[in-house]
């Protein structure tokens, strides 16, 4: 015969407390006295309790479940910025219900608005091609909402994002400190906020060098792999080609990479290279890259962190600017003329 399932009560019983004492309790709340939570959690474990989600739901009004909206799970910057998200959550016992907007602005909203149906208690959005319009979507949502890395121009109520004109502008000097002057640029075409940023970071540095920006020295491609590898087609095509580049990503930057080689040239003594993102395969690329890093574990992290923060209370904007880190590698070098 099946054991019956022992229930809050049969706890509060046991450790002759109320139902609301033991709810908290199995909670970690830190409004019962820590003698009474342990009697309480020994009793729940010895009794193989395990909290109903369900019943949880019911009686808190929320599902303990956090919402990620991400354009693709493919990116490797994404995977990263999640598994932050992730850890943070699962530590206040949450869980994370993730999906793919593709890039899509509506397809986006749709998302958004399926994880409001299921009742979860806040979301996170990455890399939002819509941004500001949630803005006057939250009176009526009642779900808090903390975009990451927010594509779409103008502040958001609660975000976290790069610095990128800053940390663009770092990549850029280091460059011209180096010694170049021809130095590209490959973009991501489309127009988002980053891409935009980023090309800002890299004129600013030009301009307070005194090297003039060459529109033929700019190129895009898509964000990966590939469309860097053609968009540094373009630039090598050139009559006088660039003697180094900066990257909007580093998956732009392993293409660039692949290109340079099948053009028979060599990185960092024909053409140098700093990429953006530091992402994990940044180190083994050959030779390895120069490049920016993102704290991408800890933005994860520091966004579920506002969340769940205002999930407690009323909290006023918080919009919230995070620094990258040059990382220097063996990819970028002296030109040659320098060498």
């Amino acid at each position: 015969m099946k054991k019956a399932a022992i229930s809050i009560k049969d706890i509060a019983r046991k450790a002759d407390v109320s139902h609301s004492t033991v709810s908290r309790a199995l909670r970690n709340s830190p409004l019962v006295n820590r003698e009474t939570a342990e009697r309480i959690r020994k009793i729940a474990k010895e009794s193989d309790f395990r909290v109903s989600a369900i019943g949880r739901s019911l009686a808190t009004g929320r599902t303990n479940t956090i919402g990620v909206v991400a354009t693709t799970i493919e990116d490797p910057f994404i995977a990263a910025v999640v598994s932050g998200a992730e850890d943070a959550a699962n530590a206040k016992g949450y869980s994370v219900i993730l999906a793919n907007s593709n890039a899509n602005p509506d397809r986006e909203l749709k998302v958004v608005h399926s994880f409001e149906e299921r009742r979860v208690d806040g979301i996170l959005v990455l890399d939002s091609r819509v941004g500001s319009v949630y803005i006057p979507m939250l009176a009526r949502m009642k779900v808090p909402i903390v975009l990451i890395n927010s594509q779409h121009p103008g502040e958001f109520v609660h975000s976290i994002s790069i610095d990128n004109l800053t940390a663009s502008q770092m990549a850029t000097r280091y460059l011209v400190h180096l010694g170049h002057i021809r130095i590209g640029y490959l973009g991501k075409r489309g127009g988002y906020q980053s891409d935009a940023e980023r090309a800002a970071g890299y004129r600013q540095a030009l301009e307070a060098a005194g090297i003039l920006e060459r529109h033929e020295l700019l190129a895009y491609g898509d964000g990966k792999s590939e469309g860097g590898k053609n968009a540094m087609d373009q630039l090598l095509s050139l009559t006088d080609p660039p003697t180094a580049v900066f990257c909007y990503n580093d998956l732009t930057a392993i293409g660039a990479l692949s290109s340079i080689r099948q053009h028979g040239l060599k990185v960092p003594e024909d053409v140098s290279i700093v990429g953006f993102d530091d992402l994990s395969i940044a180190s083994y690329s050959q030779p390895p890259l120069t490049t920016i890093r993102q704290p991408k574990h800890q933005m994860g992290r520091a966004a579920t962190e506002m969340l769940l923060n205002l999930l407690e209370e009323s909290t006023p904007s918080s919009v919230r600017k995070v620094q990258g880190e040059l990382i220097v590698r063996e990819s970028a070098a002296p030109p040659k003329s320098r060498s």
